[in-house]
């Protein structure tokens, strides 16, 4: 997948994860998840600008279902720039692929790897979905094919987005869930290797986290639907009603990674 901003100014890419869309059902935990997503969206519209892509990080949609994921291309149909998919724990690869048949980057079977160039900035997607089970793994197979893509493009900069978190945040229910030790060690030094990975962008702890690792930044996207409480350590995963939706705007003008945590 390739494509080019247009010229004369900064890349600005929108970031919204975990939406976790339903068919119209609030979910378990009696979140109106569309209502913090639409929130979202509408923010996105009323911007001075429209960012030059939209890359909605996992947890695209609560169950899986075909029908949630037509909810979710309704909801999406105004957004009107160019949009990268990437899978979630809570995704199903057969039906986002069956619903969005058209987004061909998503290719036929397998995992949903790719990358998109936007005027000097080269955007990756990992899918690090494990289907059935919460936590992560990227493979064999994408490591490689991801290694091989950063040493053909050395001095071309690289946002890498992926769900699973590939290192500790701090919240210990969601840490144990994150990525596998092993594949986050392998991810860990095919990072180091490549200096021009100017950030690692996930999303699954449903808040906003940053920390330095591997010499680059790792960034967690809040969730565009509802936050977590905060749990600094030990605890369950619960919705807090008092933090509202947030996504993030990364804008990189050549030189440097600004990144907006929007609230709405």
């Amino acid at each position: 997948m390739s494509g080019d901003a247009a010229p004369g100014r900064p890349v600005v890419i929108a970031q919204f994860s975990d939406l976790h869309v339903t068919a119209g059902e609030r979910t378990g935990e009696g979140i109106d998840t569309a209502d913090g997503v639409g929130r979202c969206i509408r923010h996105l519209l009323a911007l001075d600008r429209p960012p030059d892509l939209l890359v909605a990080s996992g947890d695209l949609v609560d169950r899986g279902e075909a029908r949630e994921y037509a909810r979710l291309r309704d909801m999406l149909e105004p957004v009107g720039v160019p949009l990268c998919l990437m899978p979630g724990n809570h995704d199903r690869r057969a039906p986002l692929r069956e619903v969005f048949a058209d987004h061909r980057y998503l290719g036929a079977g397998g995992r949903m790897h790719y990358h998109r160039d936007l005027r000097g900035l080269r955007v990756i997607a990992l899918d690090s979905v494990i289907e059935g089970r919460d936590g992560g793994d990227l493979g064999e197979e994408q490591l490689r094919w991801l290694d091989g893509l950063l040493a053909d493009a050395q001095a071309l900069p690289v946002l890498i987005f992926l769900h699973h978190p590939p290192a500790a945040t701090g919240f210990s229910r969601m840490d144990r869930i994150a990525l596998a030790p092993q594949c986050a060690t392998a991810l860990a030094a095919i990072v180091a290797r490549h200096r021009q990975v100017r950030a690692v962008l996930t999303g699954h702890v449903h808040r906003g986290v940053q920390r330095l690792w591997q010499g680059t930044l790792l960034s967690v996207c809040p969730s565009a639907a509802f936050q977590a409480k905060l749990r600094l350590g030990p605890g369950r995963f619960e919705p807090d009603p008092e933090e509202a939706p947030a996504y993030q705007l990364h804008q990189w003008d050549g030189q440097a990674l600004v990144t907006h945590t929007v609230t709405v």
